[in-house]
């Protein structure tokens, strides 16, 4: 029996079918077209990227913003691996982004994380010279755990060299006899137990009684403040009166100092006259004691010697 082919609706299909090619076509041609070029840029990690692959996500705070574009070594040091980032271009970097290595759960799946860019920073752009962004990075959380357990381990070391030098043979001996000596110390405090007891007590005796002591002699103390107070007045009227006589003192000498100037050349002028006047009297009583008539009739006239004339006084 043949079988009737309907050339109509075959080529219907057939028309249909090229149409919805030629859309799709024309669909895709326009999606490419709207395609946007992400921006590169450069970031150098001074550690390993073990686990980290090309196309690798690129996360900004944990959302997706881009793609390892590239990963080499730098050519002068080889230390350091030179990561390409593709970032849409539509996301913020700025100056004060960081990135970092980080993995993925257990997995071990590395991706770059993007942190940082507060309001305040400026948009990060390619220095002169170089043809992209240079993102700074930061030691990853394995690096900086493996920095520390570095550290630990060498400080560990060193701490068990200097636990061995302590430890020599010289030092276990002094450490043994140091042990030895304290027992014998702890031997003799425990056989002088009773002794020690004793002292105790008497040495509270002797702070109970110091105690009182001291509530006696704060009486003593306030009387001597008394006193003190007593003889600083004291003092201050013997300063007083020290300073009257001083100033009599000086008025004594200034008064001295005339009588020397003034007084005392006419005083002895006068005495010097009077030992004359003195003198005077004196030859006087001796004469009128001799001859008591010469007071009335003068003194007589004394012998004429030889060779001498007498003259004859004649009376007025």
């Amino acid at each position: 029996m043949e079988t009737k082919v309907n050339f109509i609706v075959v080529g219907l299909f057939v028309l249909l079918l090229g149409v919805f090619f030629i859309a799709v076509v024309l669909w895709l041609s326009v999606g490419l077209n709207h395609h946007v070029t992400p921006k590169l840029y450069l970031s150098v990690i001074n550690e390993s990227v073990a686990g980290l692959n090309v196309d690798a996500p690129v996360k900004y705070q944990g959302v997706s913003v881009g793609k390892v574009h590239s990963i080499t070594l730098n050519r002068n040091a080889p230390q350091q691996v030179i990561l390409i980032f593709a970032i849409n271009p539509d996301t913020t970097i700025k100056t004060d982004t960081l990135a970092v290595l980080e993995t993925q759960g257990l997995t071990g799946i590395a991706y770059v994380e993007l942190s940082g860019g507060t309001p305040a920073a400026s948009i990060l752009l390619a220095r002169p010279g170089y043809p992209y962004p240079q993102i700074t990075s930061k030691p990853s959380l394995g690096t900086r755990l493996e920095n520390v357990l570095s550290t630990a381990m060498a400080n560990l070391d060193h701490t068990t060299t200097n636990i061995n030098a302590m430890l020599s043979d010289e030092n276990r001996q002094s450490i043994r006899k140091i042990l030895i000596d304290s027992s014998s110390l702890m031997t003799s405090l425990a056989a002088q137990k009773a002794n020690i007891s004793r002292g105790i007590r008497q040495a509270a005796v002797t702070m109970d009684n110091t105690a009182q002591a001291s509530l006696k002699l704060d009486p003593l103390i306030t009387r001597a403040s008394a006193s003190a107070d007593a003889i600083n007045a004291m003092a201050n009227k013997l300063s007083d009166a020290s300073a009257e006589a001083q100033k009599t003192a000086q008025e004594m000498g200034e008064g001295v100092h005339q009588v020397r100037t003034d007084i005392l050349p006419d005083l002895q002028k006068l005495m010097l006259e009077i030992a004359d006047l003195s003198i005077t009297l004196k030859s006087l009583a001796e004469q009128t004691q001799q001859d008591p008539g010469s007071f009335l009739r003068g003194r007589k006239a004394l012998p004429v010697g030889p060779g001498e004339i007498q003259t004859e006084r004649v009376s007025p």
